[in-house]
Order: structure tokens, then C-alpha cells, then sequence
């Protein structure tokens, strides 16, 4: 009777056959790159397939040197390497030592066929493309009913805005009915009246994805009247319906945030502008304030009544200015006068004759300011400061002359 052995003594076993065989130690393998899945660790782990089988593989950190290309889901290529035993979970699976590219697979050919042909037909055009609602409040999914895709969009649409209502059309995401039945969820949620409708699935190899490339999806997309974002695998994952469709979101849990609105966001997003156009209302308030008292200024400046009482106010000062320049005229005329009549004063024959001096008239009243305009016994009157007399003129006697004798 044969022994009975441990599962770790097996494992052991077979790792040693296979290491033993020297086609399985050393060999080279044709297929087509599928599940392509880049580690932190700078592990490549992948599947080559071709249509009669599938077969596990993985390029340590270390064997990368030699790639000098980044593999992508339906690349043909072959693998040289080793198929050993990985005794931890019972699996066998090829170890790559270098891959060399052969071409593209069949199926990433029929996607670039597909896509060539509705490219043509103008479905990528963006002038079809329809605008996501800014606050969607109805909001319809198309996907598996399980799995994290319907998970993370419920979780994403909770935290952002509560009072969103998510419809979902239950659909299959992966397998020959899967592209009728996302067909019939779109065409559903259109007549449904909701505000966006989120198409799309976790990822995957380009065989799970594969029903997103179907051109029947494709048509469903772009005749929907309904918004249509489509969020179909990883990142770095592309399908027929990102392009027909009227947003592509690299992830489901992209496309929740793109489609429902941030209620806490929006609000203190509006109370900064209220804030704003609070402080700018009361900026264009003291614009316009000034503004009304600089124009209100100048029109009581520009009034008739300001005209008048500023010319009033001129005239006023222009009497005060001519009634002192007329003092000040009148000052010196006075002083003028004052000093004339000094002058006068001091030429004054009365002046003169309160100093013992009198002046003489003629009979015919002529002032006699000569002895040669006398006679003798010629009547003259004889003026002194305190009055007159009448006289008679006894004899002249000008000067350097014979002096006349007086009459007896």
C-alpha cells in the first residue's frame, strides 16, 4: 500500500519533477497578454492565453531590465523562461526570464476595427456630446448589482449629497448577454427621466471589458437623450463606450464624483461668494456715494443760487477792497491838503503881516507890489492883519533914484 504523503511533501515532489524536466526548465512560449497587473514591488504579474488555454506567468523585479516595452492587455508575445511549482498555493505557472512583443492580439484588433468603424460614422464627434447636469438629483447606474463599482458609487454619492436618489438597472457586465442586457439598462433609465445615467464595471482583461466594446452598446450610448458617463475598469483601461460616450471617467468611483454634486463643497463654495458679493456691493456703495457727493458737489457749485451769493461774496469783497483803497486815496489827499495848506499858510500875506509887514491897493483895488506904480498925493489903502486905513502918498523914492522931496 503506498504511504500517505503531506501536501508541503507533494509540492515538494512535483517542484522537483518539473525542475528535473529539461523542456519545462528552458522553453519558449506563444500567446496573447491578458490580467497585466503591475505591482509595487516591480513584479509584473499576467496571464498568456491563446484560444485553447490559459497559463499564469510573472517577471520578477529583477528580469525587468530586459523589457523594453510595457505589456497591454491583447499584445502578442513570447515568453522565454521556466513553468515551476509554486508550492504556497499548488499552482504551477511560467517564470519569465525575457518577452519579446509579437503583435497585437485578435481581440485588441477587433477593438481598433470597431473603433475605426464608429469613428467614421462620426459617434466620437464632440459635437454630439451632451453636458453633465451641474446638481443631478436623480441619477441612474447601469452594473452588476454586486460587486465594488455599485459599492464605491453609493459610498462616493452619500458623503458628497444624502438626498441624491441613485437608481440602479441591475445588468451583467462580463459574458455573451452582458451587451444586450447593458443595452436594455440604458434604453430603460432613458425613458426613466433621470438626470445622468453612470454606465460601466470594475476592471478587468480585455475579455471581461469586452461588452463595453460591442457596437449595439455603443449605439445605445449616443442615441440615449439621457447624459451618459461611462466609467469602465482601471485607469489605464480604454473602451468603445469611453468615446461614445458624453464623459469618460477613468474609474466608477470618478464617475460618482463627477456626477453628484458636493453639497458641503457647493455650500461654503456659495457662502465665500456671498462673502465676496457682499464686500464688492459695499465697495460699489462707496464708489457710488463718493461719486453722488463729488456730482452733488459740483452741482451746488454750478447752482444759480451758489453763482449769486459767490458773486455776492465777490462783489462784497470788491466794495470792501474799493472802500479801503478809497480810504487810503482819501488819506493821502488829506495829508495832501494838510500839507498845502502849511504851505499856504507860510505864504500868506496876512502871515506875513502879523509880523509887522502890510500890503498896499491901488485906487483901482490892484495890489502894489512896486513904488513905480505910486505918485505922490495918490490915495492908496493900506491892509495889516487886524484891518486897513486909507492913505495918501506924501512921496516916492525908488531905489538908486534921486529921492523926491516931499511936498510942503
Amino acid at each position: 500500500m503506498a504511504g500517505i504523503y503531506t501536501v508541503a511533501e507533494l509540492s515538494v515532489y512535483l517542484k522537483n519533477l518539473f525542475q528535473q524536466d529539461f523542456l519545462l526548465r528552458k522553453l519558449r512560449v506563444r500567446g496573447e497578454v491578458s490580467n497585466v497587473k503591475y505591482h509595487s514591488s516591480g513584479h509584473i504579474y499576467f496571464t498568456l492565453k491563446d484560444a485553447g488555454g490559459a497559463l499564469s506567468a510573472v517577471m520578477y523585479a529583477n528580469q525587468r531590465k530586459g523589457l523594453s516595452f510595457r505589456l497591454q492587455e491583447g499584445q502578442k508575445v513570447v515568453v522565454s523562461g521556466s513553468v515551476e511549482i509554486y508550492e504556497k498555493r499548488g499552482v504551477y505557472q511560467l517564470y519569465a526570464a525575457s518577452i519579446e512583443a509579437e503583435g497585437r492580439g485578435d481581440l485588441y484588433a477587433a477593438f481598433l476595427r470597431n473603433k475605426e468603424a464608429l469613428e467614421e460614422m462620426g459617434m466620437f464627434s464632440r459635437r454630439y456630446k451632451k453636458n453633465i447636469p451641474f446638481f443631478a438629483s436623480k441619477i441612474g447606474i447601469v452594473t452588476a448589482p454586486t460587486g465594488a463599482a455599485i459599492q464605491d458609487i453609493i459610498s462616493i454619492a452619500k458623503r458628497r449629497n444624502p438626498f441624491v436618489q441613485l437608481i440602479l438597472y441591475p445588468a451583467l457586465v462580463q459574458g455573451e448577454e452582458a451587451a444586450p442586457s447593458i443595452v436594455r439598462g440604458i434604453e430603460a433609465l432613458d425613458r426613466a427621466k433621470v438626470d445622468v445615467i453612470i454606465v460601466g464595471r470594475g476592471g478587468g482583461s480585455i475579455e471581461d471589458l469586452w461588452a463595453f466594446n460591442e457596437t449595439e452598446v455603443a449605439q445605445a450610448i449616443f442615441d440615449c437623450e439621457t447624459p451618459v458617463i461611462s466609467a469602465v475598469g482601471h485607469e489605464t483601461d480604454f473602451t468603445i463606450a469611453d468615446f461614445v460616450a458624453d464623459l469618460r471617467a477613468p474609474t466608477p468611483s470618478a464617475a460618482a464624483e463627477q456626477a453628484v454634486l458636493d453639497v458641503n463643497s457647493f455650500l461654503d463654495d456659495l457662502l465665500g461668494k456671498r462673502i465676496l458679493l457682499k464686500k464688492n456691493l459695499q465697495r460699489c456703495l462707496e464708489r457710488t456715494k463718493q461719486e453722488v457727493q463729488t456730482l452733488s458737489f459740483a452741482l451746488r457749485l454750478r447752482s444759480p443760487g451758489h453763482m449769486l451769493r459767490t458773486r455776492r461774496m465777490h462783489t462784497e469783497e470788491l466794495r470792501i477792497a474799493m472802500g479801503r483803497a478809497m480810504d487810503g486815496i482819501y488819506q493821502r489827499i488829506s495829508r495832501r491838503f494838510e500839507q498845502d495848506v502849511l504851505r499856504l499858510e507860510a505864504l500868506s500875506p496876512e502871515r506875513r503881516l502879523q509880523g509887522g509887514y502890510a500890503y498896499v491897493r491901488g485906487e483901482d483895488g490892484r495890489a502894489v507890489s512896486s513904488v513905480l506904480q505910486l505918485e505922490q498925493d495918490q490915495k492908496v489903502r493900506l491892509y495889516f492883519s487886524d484891518g486897513s486905513a486909507e492913505a495918501a502918498v506924501l512921496g516916492v523914492e525908488p531905489k538908486h533914484r534921486v529921492r523926491m522931496n516931499r511936498k510942503p
